[in-house]
């Protein structure tokens, strides 16, 4: 059976958590970019992310008999220790200690033996970088006040697992087509786009109808890499969304959606309009799901004058592949 999608995984900041998900001492096993990992936070609290197969006799970091918080290998210090025979790692996949040898393996002393990913937090994230070829970062993750402010409301999430690839969904962005017939919109929305290395911005406005009239309102959409993306509504109810795409192989991935809004006197606000901003943002995924998970990738779509920007976007996500060319497939 031939792949769904020519594409492989692209490289940037992917989240891997919440932060809050991962207390201090607790390991847990993950699985993306097509790999094992196991994802685990150090007595100094410092989340630290590695391949997930001992280099001793291949046990899993992230699944043991230890009684922790996450139920894989214990944490002691600033490594996690495998539950099979007790070696020692740091997060940068080094072997600290082999407790019952008399000479530390050779192949192991003072090297990296388990491949480790650059992870940083921010935004309430825990972000890991993943290059196919090793590359340091390329930029930064983006920090947002609004998921760093007492002034905005606790994040409300939603996740999915999606039989997609992240290109795929991205591309809708470019698609404003679509919005009529999936979205049952009253018109196509026009968006303002524009491209900057690895950030996209993206600006549409329009008028919002209320019981008391029009009123002025416009969505600032943005990414940076593929990986991070967010979005702020203005008008009715100011709302914030972190769109967080995670591919855990080449076919499927791990959608997580964090929405904020702004606290009123100092309190959250709950109404119905609060709710309904969201309520339909999230309805809207669901309408788009069933599509991504049963299309294929056309590498060289018929299209018409009514579409969007569909080449122009692809020759920007081009440049988060090491070895395909998207505008041109």
């Amino acid at each position: 059976m031939s792949k769904r999608y020519p594409m492989p995984i692209p490289h940037g900041w992917f989240a891997v958590s919440y932060s809050d998900e991962l207390a201090v001492g607790e390991s847990r096993a993950v699985r993306y970019f097509g790999q094992d990992l196991v994802l685990f936070r150090t007595e100094s609290g410092q989340a630290c992310l590695l391949d997930a197969y001992c280099p001793h006799l291949g046990a899993h970091l992230g699944y043991g008999i230890h009684e922790n918080t996450g139920g894989g290998g214990r944490i002691e210090g600033e490594s996690i220790v495998c539950p099979f025979h007790a070696w020692k790692f740091n997060g940068e996949g080094e072997c600290t200690e082999v407790p019952y040898a008399r000479n530390m393996p050779p192949k192991v002393q003072g090297k990296q033996c388990l491949k480790s990913f650059p992870v940083t937090e921010l935004n309430q994230v825990i972000w890991a970088w993943y290059h196919p070829d090793g590359i340091d970062p390329l930029w930064e993750v983006i920090e947002h006040e609004e998921a760093n402010s007492e002034d905005w409301a606790p994040l409300k999430r939603y996740e999915w697992h999606l039989a997609t690839h992240t290109q795929e969904m991205a591309e809708n962005a470019a698609d404003p087509a679509h919005f009529l017939f999936v979205h049952r919109t009253a018109d196509m929305p026009k968006w303002e786009t524009t491209y900057d290395g690895p950030t996209a911005r993206g600006i549409q406005r329009a008028k919002m109808p209320t019981p008391r009239g029009e009123v002025d309102g416009a969505i600032h959409t943005g990414s940076q890499g593929p990986g991070q993306g967010f979005t702020k509504f203005e008008g009715i109810a100011d709302t914030f969304l972190m769109g967080l795409v995670t591919p855990i192989d080449e076919e499927n991935v791990q959608l997580r959606f964090a929405f904020t809004q702004p606290k009123v006197d100092g309190e959250v606000k709950s109404s119905g309009v609060n709710d309904a901003i969201i309520a339909n943002i999230v309805g809207q995924l669901e309408e788009d799901k069933p599509i991504w998970e049963h299309k294929i990738y056309r590498p060289l779509p018929v299209l018409c004058d009514g579409d969007g920007p569909i080449a122009k976007f692809r020759k920007w996500y081009g440049q988060f592949y090491s070895s395909f060319d998207a505008a041109n497939m």
